[in-house]
């Protein structure tokens, strides 16, 4: 069933207001799963996760499930979780090793390199009328394996990954490459997943840099949970970044990111001071990221969210998190947590207790946030309340495109206040995709306030 509703009515982008029936209705809900996830690059897992041949681990591309497997000549695929014959699911579990996925109501068998390998009476019901060939399982036309992340699109005429990118790669490089500075590196030591009553663009759009709500986690920072928390230090996290010039930062493909610019020969701040091992291992990360990154070193994330629906903590903590689509008042979460794979066992496991008393459904500031999305979410489903939209008009008309901070250039449109300008950007390109742009308006390419007009602002 097609739905093809007007979308440019439920936003006016340009007074910054968003509807309520964006998060809320069913019918736009069904728009976005047929022509928004089923053409963006969507996050599936990561090599780290299937590291041998018959590894695999399953995994999720909007409302529909997939397997990401290695097969047994070492290739990566990520087909969809649906036998050709009936639709059954042929892999149940989360995660493991096969030679063979067999579907469990009729026993068609698939190799992990999809192609069919066994039908139960073959030669006597379907010699001379099967073609085996023709019925392997569903794989993605678009797959790409970035810096170890995986990454696919049932569009295959979706842009290369990096283009898809565009100006927001330096910034997700931040949370995917090694803490000293090497490219990649990074592997999954965990994941954390759990159900909650939000729609899912509520989580995804406050990962774009919504920092006006940090009131809500005002009992975490008095409490103190960070990384050097036993001296006596409150708050969430070390405050490395307490000298820094933060930058909110919107692309024209929908990204956005929260990140930080230090200016040019800042001392570093000391950090994860619960260990002084641990402190001194990311002390000499510290220094041989600036010898090998030079003036970009001083480029520092914090959070950001990939279009349309992955999100990442670039630092403390580090992982990246998918916010899966269940509904329009459900959404399921999938936070990757993210180590440099050479780090040190004991790194590792200091970093592990961090991040789970950060986030997750566990995590005392992902309750927080959880809590606020939960409650907006529910407060829109109300006959009166849907009459009125959402207010997005913080800091409007204030962003500048590719300016210096600190000295080093931003690319993108950039203020160095909070605003809301991410998110503004945001549901523009949403609402491209429901509209069923073409991909040169999908990537922003004659978006004018991408432009060196001065005059095309939010």
């Amino acid at each position: 069933m097609k739905h093809n509703l007007e979308i440019s009515g439920q936003t006016n982008l340009e007074e910054g207001v968003v509807d309520r029936e964006v998060f809320v209705s069913e019918d736009i809900y069904q728009q976005e799963i047929e022509t928004l996830f089923t053409r963006a690059w969507l996050f599936v897992g990561h090599e780290s996760q299937i590291p041998n041949p018959g590894d695999f681990f399953t995994s999720r591309m909007g409302e529909e499930s997939v397997i990401l497997v290695r097969d047994k000549a070492g290739v990566i695929h990520v087909f969809l979780n649906s036998c050709r014959h009936r639709g059954m699911k042929v892999c149940r579990y989360d995660q493991g090793n096969t030679s063979l996925f067999t579907c469990p109501y009729h026993a068609w068998t698939y190799a992990t390199d999809g192609k069919v390998r066994g039908i139960p009476q073959y030669q006597e019901l379907y010699a001379g009328v099967l073609d085996r060939e023709k019925w392997s399982l569903i794989e993605v036309p678009r797959m790409v394996n970035y810096k170890g992340t995986i990454w696919a699109s049932w569009d295959e005429n979706a842009p290369e990954f990096e283009t898809y990118l565009g100006d927001a790669k330096v910034h997700l490089d931040q949370a995917l490459d090694c803490r000293d500075g090497r490219p990649g590196g990074s592997e999954v030591i965990g994941v954390h997943k759990w159900v909650f009553p939000s729609n899912w663009k509520l989580a995804s759009e406050n990962f774009l840099g919504d920092s006006y709500h940090n009131p809500s986690h005002r009992s975490v920072d008095l409490i103190g949970i960070g990384p050097s928390a036993r001296t006596g230090a409150k708050g969430r996290r070390d405050n490395e970044l307490e000298l820094a010039k933060h930058v909110w930062i919107s692309f024209a493909a929908g990204h956005g990111v929260h990140s930080a610019v230090q200016a040019a020969g800042a001392e570093y701040i000391a950090q994860f001071a619960n260990d002084p091992e641990i402190e001194e291992y990311f002390r000499h990360c510290h220094n041989e990221r600036n010898a090998r990154l030079g003036d970009n070193a001083r480029l520092l994330p914090f959070t950001g969210t990939i279009f349309p629906n992955t999100s990442y903590h670039g630092r403390q903590p580090r992982n990246l998190c998918v916010w899966h689509p269940h509904g329009t008042t459900e959404t399921e979460g999938w936070r990757f947590f993210l180590v440099d794979a050479d780090a040190p066992a004991k790194v590792k496991d200091f970093l592990r207790r961090f991040y789970m008393r950060y986030s997750g459904p566990a995590g005392m500031t992902e309750q927080d946030d959880m809590e606020n999305w939960l409650y907006a979410t529910r407060a829109s489903v109300g006959t009166i309340a849907r009459r009125y939209p959402f207010n997005y008009q913080l800091a409007r008309n204030q962003a500048e495109l590719h300016p210096e901070v600190n000295g080093l250039t931003v690319r993108g449109r950039v203020t160095t206040k909070m605003t809301e300008h991410m998110a503004r950007g945001y549901y523009r390109r949403w609402r491209s995709y429901l509209d069923g742009a073409d991909w040169d308006e999908l990537l922003g390419q004659n978006d004018p306030r991408f432009s060196n007009a001065k005059e095309a602002e939010e």
